[in-house]
């Protein structure tokens, strides 16, 4: 189960691409500007400090190098931001489908109301569901009330409730770094 697809981390890639050549532009103009206004000064000697012009364009330069500075750490506090949000993602993705498997085990579902649980979970239609899965909406929706009669619930949001429920009451790490346990029977 994925909640990014490629064109949502390609999209990233290329914006991480472009912030990142933003800043190499910026550096360079920061190099440039400050090494002319340390010429600028070496050329003006002791009368560079009476040079208002000079002045600002050495505090202009200063300060654009400092905005990257501040812009590089920014942007890898989101790098780290970004790694630990997709690693914990990865471990809620992980750990509903444990989940998931596991209360298909103890409904004891076929293949194929595995299958149609999954899809109606991820909220697929029925009409996209037999589609899908190549069979008639009228064998879906009687392959939905028999995972309805086994789960003990009413209907798609009360499955998708129970899920949910059990999920967020059980912590997503375990002691070892595993998923949570499996429920009971």
């Amino acid at each position: 189960m994925s909640f990014l697809n490629g064109d949502d981390l390609g999209s990233m890639r290329r914006e991480g691409v472009g912030l990142a050549g933003l800043i190499l532009v910026q550096a360079f103009c920061a190099v440039f500007f400050l090494s002319d206004a340390i010429s600028d000064f070496a050329d003006a000697g002791r009368y560079a400090l009476g040079d208002w012009h000079l002045i600002i364009e050495t505090v202009a330069a200063l300060g654009l190098a400092v905005g990257i500075l501040f812009e590089l750490r920014y942007l890898f506090r989101l790098l780290r931001r970004k790694a630990h949000v997709e690693r914990g993602l990865s471990i809620a993705a992980g750990a509903l489908h444990d989940l998931m498997e596991s209360y298909f085990d103890s409904w004891n579902l076929t293949p194929s109301e595995r299958d149609v649980a999954t899809f109606a979970l991820k909220g697929l239609n029925n009409a996209e569901i037999a589609e899908l899965r190549g069979s008639a909406e009228g064998t879906v929706k009687a392959h939905l009330n028999g995972i309805y009669r086994k789960a003990g619930v009413s209907g798609r949001g009360a499955l998708l409730s129970l899920l949910v429920e059990d999920l967020m009451q059980a912590p997503l790490v375990g002691q070892a770094g595993t998923a949570p346990a499996a429920p009971d029977g």
